[in-house]
């Protein structure tokens, strides 16, 4: 059993309740295998990242296999480019937000309603020109954080980076330590360059946190709010604060 959201964005949940905290979210065009079906809630695998969460199946709309397989094909998909664009559908409006997974870039059907694209696209077989990857990151810029969020309206650092990367032909894992395992390691922060990403942990070691190198002494990152610090060796300082707010771990290589 298969769906997809047809919807902005919906949230997804840790535990099938509405107290629940919200893990990740689903953007328009985002689909999902169903695992389980209560009354009330639907335990799913996100397609993308294969993220467990539970959802409100009224926010869902069923697909059959070849549809969802379909809606799949990476080579064949287009991502919503711009901050907040336009979906027309058959009997409404709706709002697209930037990361939007969309069958085509102009005109498509899923589950027999006909949508027309009124926004700016791209092809995300596309392979990333690190100029532009960084284009689209400072699309986000003061975008307020948000844990689990995927949007310019709340959103987290891992989120941050897996929808910038996606919409420049990279699909990365959904949090920051699956991401780490991801790429080349480099050895010193004066080798960063655009694109790179850098990981930082906690006291205990974990990899908490995560942004993209603007360059080798600058980091765009989720922290309070979508915004650009300095970075170096020891990790990311907060100028207006004065002090450094996340220990460096590791940097990483993905675009090559």
């Amino acid at each position: 059993m298969h769906a997809v959201c047809l919807l902005s964005v919906i949230p997804c949940r840790a535990e099938a309740a509405d107290a629940s905290e919200m893990v990740t979210q689903l953007l328009f065009g985002e689909t999902c295998e169903i695992l389980e079906k209560e009354e009330k809630w639907w335990m799913i695998r996100t397609s993308f990242d294969d993220y467990e969460c539970w959802v409100d199946p009224k926010q869902l709309t069923e697909i059959n296999g070849a549809e969802y397989k379909q809606l799949n094909t990476k080579s064949k998909l287009f991502g919503s480019s711009e901050l907040v664009g336009i979906l027309q559908a058959e009997d409404s409006v709706r709002t697209l937000l930037m990361g939007s997974v969309l069958p085509a870039a102009d005109r498509f059907e899923i589950a027999g309603q006909e949508f027309s694209v009124q926004t700016s696209c791209k092809a995300l077989k596309e392979k990333t020109q690190r100029p532009k990857l960084i284009e689209d990151a400072y699309m986000y810029l003061n975008a307020p954080y948000l844990w689990g969020g995927k949007g310019p309206f709340g959103i987290d650092c891992s989120g941050f980076v897996q929808v910038v990367f996606r919409l420049n032909g990279i699909f990365l894992p959904r949090d920051a330590y699956q991401q780490a395992d991801i790429g080349d390691t480099l050895s010193f922060v004066e080798e960063g360059q655009a694109g790179d990403l850098a990981f930082f942990d906690n006291e205990n070691g974990k990899i908490t946190h995560v942004g993209i190198l603007i360059d080798a002494q600058h980091i765009i990152h989720a922290s309070g709010k979508v915004r650009i610090d300095r970075i170096d060796h020891q990790g990311i300082f907060h100028e207006e604060n004065g002090t450094y707010t996340h220990r460096l771990r590791l940097l990483k290589r993905i675009i090559k």
